[in-house]
């Protein structure tokens, strides 16, 4: 046998990583369209629950930083996100933060909550429309998150749905008439479609068109965020810049 001769390199664009629930079917999909297509984007699952409730969202702080680690050894993330929205809101972003850099190297942390409030920090919203899938009192404690960052939740619908196999399959028709509803109901700067696991991006240029203000998803402002933190895109990007494609984006 020959020994061959070989060189190392390192692979260019920003290095993502993101921590999907064991029962999100949409994420991943919806991620890799609108992360741009020079970030490096790697993935690992964390135990989740079949249904979405407060306590399922709680058990999987124990897991967070275990799923932290299955990433590689010695990688150096520029972000890595935590993909749950409810979760989010019930552990708290710092200690979502906290738990993920105990398993492995990042320079910033970030999760569908947190993300959420940069954006509406970002675009100088306070007043946001927020369609949920969720039971009511998961859904109340995404508001109270909301609230305590000071932005106002007037117009608000769910689709009370725990089941996390039926939310990933609720279809664009349901998403899109409730939007509608829920921006009806009161005047709003933008409106939020809230989980990751409910499918959102195809409808969402469409629904800011139609509604006449931005209409942002779980999803959208995570990538978002995670791109920017990561330095995948510049600093001064807005989330709807991620649904622009690639060769007509400026960004």
């Amino acid at each position: 046998m020959s020994t061959l001769p070989y060189r190392l390199e390192e692979t260019p664009g920003a290095r993502l990583g993101l921590i999907v629930l064991q029962s999100d079917e949409t994420v991943e999909d919806e991620m890799r369209a609108l992360l741009p297509a020079s970030a490096r984007l790697m993935v690992s699952r964390v135990p989740s629950g079949l249904e979405v409730t407060p306590e399922t969202l709680a058990e999987m702080q124990g897991h967070l930083t275990r799923a932290a680690e299955l990433f590689p050894r010695g990688y150096a993330f520029d972000a890595v996100g935590y993909a749950c929205t409810s979760g989010s809101a019930v552990i708290g972003s710092g200690a979502v933060a906290d738990l993920i850099r105990q398993g492995t190297a990042t320079r910033a942390a970030t999760n569908p909550a947190a993300a959420l409030i940069a954006a509406c920090r970002a675009a100088g919203v306070t007043r946001l429309g927020l369609v949920s899938p969720y039971v009511e009192d998961v859904s109340a404690r995404l508001r109270d998150v909301l609230q305590e960052a000071g932005i106002a939740t007037p117009a608000f619908g769910s689709f009370n749905e725990a089941s996390e196999a039926a939310v990933a399959r609720i279809d664009a028709s349901s998403v899109i008439a409730a939007a509608r509803e829920v921006a009806a109901q009161a005047p709003v700067q933008a409106v939020f479609l809230s989980c990751t696991n409910l499918r959102t991006v195809p409808v969402l240029a469409s629904l800011a068109t139609t509604l006449g203000v931005p209409v942002w998803s779980s999803n959208l402002v995570l990538a978002w965020h995670l791109a920017r933190e990561g330095r995948a895109i510049p600093h001064h990007a807005q989330p709807h810049d991620l649904l622009v494609p690639p060769q007509a984006a400026e960004i």
